[in-house]
């Protein structure tokens, strides 16, 4: 196993990787810097997008050579080739302070993102919304302090979440109905008191197992469909943050990450950069465009 910095950037907040296997290259976002980068493997270049304000997650869309976006005002779809930008819905207009943070699509192609407050005491005020092809926005369970982690099993039947915050650091899986695109009752999947990093972005391998950034625990986690921890990554950054299968192979784990309120004292000069993960015996599955 052999871990590498790709992309060696000062990222504020690197997050929301995913790539794209039409594309083969990884698309991944600087939240705080508003920044939306396409990384690709085989040329090492990283080119960067300035979307004007705080960008939490992403997705390709089908048939297209743009994006739909989720960011601090609501859904987008955005070109980064011009920069046009074309308004969607925002579902939380009426909380200021709150911005989109982690998401993914579905194998259908629906797009899920959740938001959370932003600044100040943290609080549940983060919810998730499932933003459909017809452009329809559904949400999905309120409450959440920080939403992060979503991710699907292979076959699409069951549908992982985690709320970062302290007082929560837990992972929830609920059985998820492919046809109208719907999670059933959450069950407590992992709790994250078990390791060293609280749960922030995930993914999954072909395997069915879910692929955990452990933020402020300097480590990634595979943790089996049974709830097992049976791997271990030590990462040389405190806060990796989103893990995502890429390459020809799907046998690349990129790892974003941030540098942002960092242990004092502590050396870590590639803190907000991109990784890459080689090595590792597994292989992802390949993400979803946005059908809509």
């Amino acid at each position: 196993m052999q871990v590498e910095c790709v992309v060696p950037s000062r990222s504020k907040l690197g997050e929301g990787a995913v790539w794209d296997v039409d594309d083969q290259a990884l698309w991944w976002v600087d939240i705080k810097a508003g920044l939306i980068h396409r990384y690709d493997p085989v040329t090492g270049e990283n080119r960067s997008h300035d979307f004007g304000e705080p960008v939490g997650c992403l997705a390709r869309r089908a048939g297209r050579d743009d994006l739909v976006v989720a960011a601090a005002s609501g859904f987008w779809f955005y070109d980064p080739a011009t920069g046009a930008k074309e308004p969607i819905t925002d579902p939380e207009s009426h909380r200021p302070d709150n911005r989109f943070n982690d998401g993914t699509t579905d194998m259908q192609g629906r797009f899920w993102a959740g938001t959370m407050k932003e600044g100040g005491e943290p609080e549940r005020l983060g919810r998730f919304y499932r933003l459909d092809p017809d452009r329809s926005v559904t949400p999905w369970k309120d409450g959440i302090f920080t939403t992060n982690g979503l991710a699907f099993s292979p076959d699409g039947k069951t549908m992982y979440f985690s709320d970062s915050n302290p007082s929560e650091r837990t992972i929830w899986a609920c059985d998820y109905d492919t046809d109208t695109g719907t999670p059933g009752e959450p069950r407590v999947f992992f709790d994250t008191r078990a390791v060293a990093g609280r749960p922030d972005g995930g993914t999954v391998d072909a395997d069915g197992c879910y692929w955990q950034a452990g933020v402020s625990g300097w480590q990634l986690y595979r943790i089996t469909p049974d709830g097992r921890v049976d791997m271990t990554v030590d990462m040389p950054i405190e806060k990796p943050t989103k893990p995502m299968w890429g390459g020809k192979n799907l046998d690349v784990l990129f790892v974003t990450s941030l540098s942002l309120g960092l242990a004092e004292g502590s050396d870590q000069p590639e803190a907000g950069s991109l990784f890459a993960v080689t090595g590792l015996g597994c292989q992802g599955v390949p993400q979803a465009r946005f059908a809509g």
